[in-house]
């Protein structure tokens, strides 16, 4: 079976979007807010921080770190900021990955 993409087929945009993915998940804290996103669907900043032991500012700059790089969206409501995620880019990297590998 022949791959339809390969690392070289990439566009350079494409390339750097699979890697700045990558780089998101691989801190353990964004990972595990992944997860607990994927069992939790649909939360908020405040249910995120009763799951982790860390302060509520890491989790914070953990969550921006994971939106920015596709994996999350989010939404204020009220004062609290819903998150949930972002299923069309992570479509985009499980295809990528797979035709890649």
């Amino acid at each position: 079976m022949l791959l339809e993409k390969s690392p070289e087929t990439l566009t350079a945009s494409d390339q750097q979007r699979l890697l700045d993915m990558l780089k998101a998940i691989s801190h353990p804290m964004r990972f595990a807010i992944l997860q607990f996103l994927v069992a939790n669907p649909n939360c908020y900043t405040k249910e995120i921080v009763e799951h982790l032991p860390i302060a509520q500012a890491t989790v914070s700059q953990h969550i921006k770190q994971l939106r920015e790089a596709g994996w999350l969206s989010s939404e204020a409501v009220c004062q609290m900021t819903y998150h949930w995620l972002d299923q069309a880019n992570i479509d985009w990297f499980k295809q990528t990955v797979g035709e890649i590998f």
